[in-house]
């Protein structure tokens, strides 16, 4: 197992660990969240003139996201047209996003205002109170899987994990209708997924009846070997230059970007399908606090205009999409950070070790 690999897994599972006995309850620290969480609590259009005449003051709004920096610059770019507020972006894998997160909060360096990344690792950042409630007022257009009790995290789009195949190599009409057809000795050495995605496997089998799901996972695999790949822009990558010719865990938001640009890739979908939250998330130690609260609600609402036009699947019910209607399973967070040694295990088992 690489290192990347392993350092996602360990910063998920083992957060607390690296966050310890973090002083986030100083004098300074406390000032500064009590006052966030005052600005959080205001409501109509006292909370917009407020935010945004203090973000204007501020001049910035620093984001640490895992989004592809293109898209966050279609984000960023109309949010500072309209606002006037430099977006100052750091943008990393999700792993690397919580563990900077984690390790700033222990040394009481408030640096970030918004985390915008995967919905684990937002949870474990919530968990060891590094996030705050931002009470946006624009939560009661979001489908109801978009907000947890806490509110600490707000899911702006989902992640669908979907199959792709490389148009050159697969016939539309080969295309397999279930699981099960994976098992067809025509797809051995053809298929590949992503190294971390145990919970795409976790909610796929559950929903299957997991004895028996886990049974057809592991005849696919060893009856016609899964590769495994890290990064799901990569395997999309490798699905486009048909060096994999069918993957099973790829989001579909980047197959419709590489499919609208003339790569050779499109994408379909198997029963269960699952959807991965991502999240935006407010730092309770945010150093420009009007510009935080204000860049989430602009997220939430224009932004998922913008998210929509670039083949994301927005959790805005104003926000059509082609996948509205598909009936999805969410992958729950919770699932993932309470029993994600279980999984992870279970996920090596069956394709990074016999793959």
């Amino acid at each position: 197992m690489n290192n990347a690999h392993f350092s996602r897994r360990q910063m998920i599972q083992a957060g607390a660990a690296t966050l310890g006995a973090a002083s986030l309850g100083s004098v300074m620290a406390q000032a500064s969240a009590n006052n966030i969480a005052a600005l959080a609590a205001l409501t109509g259009a006292e909370r917009q003139k407020r935010l945004a005449e203090g973000a204007k003051k501020e001049g910035v709004v620093s984001i640490y996201t895992s989004m592809p920096l293109d898209d966050m610059a279609a984000l960023t770019s109309a949010f500072e047209a309209k606002y006037g507020v430099k977006a100052k972006v750091w943008r990393s894998g999700s792993e690397k996003i919580l563990q900077r997160g984690l390790l700033e909060a222990k040394a009481n360096r408030f640096e970030v205002d918004v985390f915008e990344t995967n919905s684990p690792e937002t949870e474990v950042l919530s968990r060891e109170k590094v996030l705050i409630a931002a009470n946006s007022p624009y939560l009661n257009e979001l489908i109801p899987q978009a907000i947890p009790s806490h509110k600490e995290w707000i899911a702006t789009r989902l992640n669908i994990f979907t199959c792709a195949y490389n148009t050159k190599l697969v016939k539309k009409e080969e295309l397999p209708k279930t699981y099960q057809d994976l098992l067809d000795p025509k797809w051995k050495g053809k298929l590949s997924v992503e190294a971390d995605d145990s919970d795409w496997l976790a909610e796929t089998v559950m929903k299957m009846g997991e004895e028996k799901g886990l049974a057809l996972f592991r005849e696919i695999a060893r009856k016609n070997a899964v590769s495994v790949r890290k990064g799901h822009t990569l395997l999309s990558n490798l699905v486009a230059s048909g060096e994999v010719p069918l993957a099973l865990t790829v989001y579909n938001y980047k197959i419709e970007q590489m499919k609208n640009s003339g790569a050779p890739i499109d994408w379909f979908a198997l029963d269960p399908t699952i959807a991965r939250p991502n999240a935006n998330g407010v730092a309770r130690n945010a150093p420009h606090p009007h510009a935080a609260l204000l860049f989430q609600d602009f997220e939430l609402t224009e932004g998922q205009v913008i998210l929509g036009k670039r083949d994301f699947i927005p959790t805005s019910t104003k926000v059509p999409s082609n996948l509205n209607k598909m009936p999805l399973i969410f992958a729950n967070p919770k699932t993932t950070l309470d029993d994600g040694q279980k999984w992870n295990k279970i996920y090596d088992d069956i394709f990074n070790r016999k793959g």
